[in-house]
């Protein structure tokens, strides 16, 4: 090359805001170099006149030397972009990349004098590049775990791009227009959609949540989120969101608050008893204890006057310690029944009406009572508590029979068959003292009681503890009563649990 076209060649270069160099000869002998290009080799600033092979050995096994000799014999550029350059930099080999070429440079005559090389560091876009590209697949793959389905649309044409989670939850496939997806959503939900999009024209963005029914009736809930895209000026393009399906979601916030209803009333139930046992504590059973302190001041001034009266005394203590100690059971029985837990299983009533006329012989024998009953059906229920009541409810009728007169009990049964489940009434009717109908809801409350202490003995506990088992069993009770004529208890239970214990 002439001088003239060497020296503006290497103005051109050395003025260059990127890296420029030129390699000449078969050893790729670096002629000219700019500050940007020496830089980029690493190696110092004494690089002119050296071999462009053995200053970077590194480029060895990276086909760079190969590109430019393909130049050097046939004249054809070589152009690269976002191309992989590892430098040893410092005795570091370090990762680059380049857009860089290789062109080659003639002489007047036309034969090729040597190879400019041009390049431009971009490692730090490519890097931050590959970081968008890597969140990109992060962000797609949380959206994936989350079940999410994702959502365009462009106001321009109204075209709406979705992803195949979006298409599977809402059961569409494309072409999708938005009234079709409109069409789907719940009649009474449009509503919230609706104040939702005019929310969303004010704060840019919109989250709701919708039912939408499905071509075969099933309804799911959505949750449904979306941002506006705006352009350079502002202007609003477009919609991006997302849709959830939270139908699972919904029914164990459901479920919750529904245990949550239970518990509530559980712990309402718990307090009322500690009221009432607060009441038989400073009510009830200080009567026995007074009596106890009474009887025992008058025995023992009987016994230090010589007196025989003390024996009478003596009974009376008894009486009273039995009556104090039976108030103590029925308070733990009631309190057991009222926290334990029983599995389910199938129970031959007849069976626990047997257990229990079994248990009571003694006073249906003392009282010559007569118990007739007619075939009874099996229930699902807990055969300890389904005991309890037919023995509670015996006992009751044995307990408050009129003097004179043999208690008659006759027990019977009646199905009913409702839309949702199926339910068997048993009937307990006696011939005892009856109560006035005025107290029929009365009866069924803790420590009540419709006779005084010295008619009939007893905690007040029997039929609320009947109430509670029937209650547990998702039943109920109810009671009817003449005054003089008897009374008649109906438990009405079903026949088959939903759950695995009571």
């Amino acid at each position: 090359m002439e001088i003239e076209q060497i020296y503006l060649l290497r103005s051109v270069i050395d003025n260059a805001p990127y890296p420029m160099g030129v390699y000449v000869g078969d050893d790729f002998t670096i002629e000219l170099a700019n500050k940007s290009m020496i830089a980029t080799y690493g190696k110092g600033n004494d690089v002119i006149g050296k071999s462009y092979r053995k200053l970077l050995p590194e480029l060895n096994d990276q086909q760079i030397f190969d590109q430019i000799e393909r130049v050097r014999s046939t004249g054809i550029p070589f152009h690269a972009k976002d191309q992989r350059v590892d430098l040893v930099i410092d005795g570091v080999r370090k990762v680059h990349y380049f857009n860089y070429s290789f062109t080659p440079i003639y002489t007047p005559e036309g034969a090729i004098y040597g190879v400019m090389n041009t390049g431009m560091d971009v490692t730090d876009l490519n890097n931050a590049r590959q970081k968008v590209i890597e969140g990109e697949d992060k962000l797609k793959m949380a959206i994936d775990n989350a079940n999410l389905g994702t959502y365009e649309i462009n106001f321009s044409d109204n075209f709406i791009r979705t992803s195949g989670k979006f298409n599977e939850i809402w059961k569409v496939s494309p072409p999708i227009t938005n009234d079709h997806l409109i069409s789907k959503i719940h009649p009474d939900d449009l509503i919230v959609r609706q104040k939702a999009l005019e929310a969303g024209e004010i704060v840019g963005k919109m989250d709701y949540e919708v039912r939408i029914i499905h071509d075969d009736g099933s309804i799911r809930w959505l949750r449904i989120n979306a941002i506006y895209l705006t352009d350079d000026y502002d202007n609003r393009v477009g919609l991006y969101g997302t849709v959830q399906d939270i139908t699972e979601e919904r029914d164990f916030s459901r479920q919750l608050l529904q245990q949550v209803k239970e518990r509530t009333e559980d712990l309402h139930r718990s307090n009322d008893n500690l009221r009432q046992f607060a009441h038989v504590i400073s009510h009830d059973m200080k009567e026995p204890l007074r009596k106890i302190e009474f009887f025992n001041s008058r025995m023992r001034d009987e016994v230090l006057s010589g007196s025989t009266e003390g024996l009478r005394y003596s009974e009376k203590i008894a009486k009273s310690a039995t009556r104090m100690n039976m108030l103590i059971d029925g308070v733990l029985t009631y309190s057991k029944h009222n926290k334990a837990f029983y599995k389910i299983e199938t129970v031959d009533l007849n069976d626990v009406l047997n257990s229990v006329t079994s248990d009571l012989e003694l006073t249906i024998l003392e009282k010559n009572a007569n118990i007739t009953s007619d075939e009874l059906p099996a229930v699902q229920g807990a055969l300890i508590l389904l005991n309890q009541l037919f023995y509670n409810l015996i006992a009751n009728s044995l307990k408050f029979s009129r003097p004179g007169i043999p208690p008659d009990i006759c027990i019977t049964h009646k199905f009913q068959y409702l839309e949702d489940e199926n339910k068997v009434v048993l009937s307990f009717r006696d011939n005892g003292v009856g109560f006035d109908q005025k107290h029929a809801a009365r009866i069924f409350e803790p420590f009540t009681r419709l006779h005084s202490q010295d008619e009939y003995d007893g905690t007040g506990l029997g039929l609320s503890l009947c109430q509670k088992i029937a209650t547990r069993h998702h039943g109920n009770i109810r009671a009817h009563g003449i005054p003089g004529e008897g009374s008649l208890i109906e438990v009405s239970l079903p026949l088959n649990q939903s759950v695995i214990e009571v």
